[in-house]
C-alpha cells in the first residue's frame, strides 16, 4: 500500500501525476502547474497512470473524465484501491452538465472544463495539499485561452 504525508511543505516540489487523452490539453496543463511549481508526471489513459502510479508516489492525481478504455471514473476507482487517501481531482467538460460533485465520482474536487478551470484547478490544488496560497502568475492569462482552446 502507498503511504503519504498529510501535507506537502511549501519547499517540497509536489508531485502530480496529470491524465489526459487530449495532447494538447495536457501539454497546456503541465506547463501551467510547472510554471506553479509542481513536478509533474503526464499520462495518456488511465492503464498508463495506473502504470505510472504504482512505480512513483505521487502527492495527487488530476484527471480527465473522457478517455479511451477507461475513463477518469474508473480510474479513480483504481486510484481509491491503491491508495485511499491520495488527493484526486476529475477534470471534465461534462462535470456541470452531469451535475458531478465529489459525492458522486469519488474525487476530492471536481472541476469543469470552463473559463475558469485554471483558478479552480490551482486553488483546488493548494486546498488538497493544504498549501499556502500564491499569487497567480501572469501567463496563466495566455494560458487559460489555450486550454480552453484544446478541449
Amino acid at each position: 500500500m502507498i503511504t503519504r504525508s498529510s501535507a506537502v511543505t511549501p519547499s517540497a516540489a509536489a508531485r502530480i501525476l496529470l491524465v489526459d487523452d487530449n495532447k494538447l490539453g495536457l501539454g497546456a496543463r503541465k506547463a501551467l502547474l510547472e510554471e506553479q511549481g509542481y513536478e509533474v508526471t503526464t499520462a495518456m489513459e488511465g492503464i498508463e497512470a495506473l502504470e505510472r502510479f504504482a512505480e512513483t508516489r505521487y502527492d495527487i492525481v488530476i484527471t480527465d473524465y473522457k478517455m479511451p478504455r477507461m475513463n477518469g471514473l474508473e480510474l479513480i476507482g483504481h486510484l481509491r484501491q491503491l491508495a485511499p487517501a491520495t488527493p484526486i481531482v476529475l477534470i471534465s467538460g461534462y462535470a456541470d452538465a452531469l451535475g458531478w460533485n465529489e459525492e458522486h465520482t469519488g474525487a476530492n474536487a471536481v472541476i469543469a472544463k470552463n473559463a475558469n478551470e485554471v483558478a479552480h484547478l490551482i486553488r483546488a490544488i493548494r486546498r488538497l495539499l493544504q498549501l499556502p496560497a500564491k499569487k497567480p502568475v501572469r501567463s496563466q492569462l495566455s494560458r487559460r485561452s489555450k486550454i480552453s482552446q484544446a478541449k
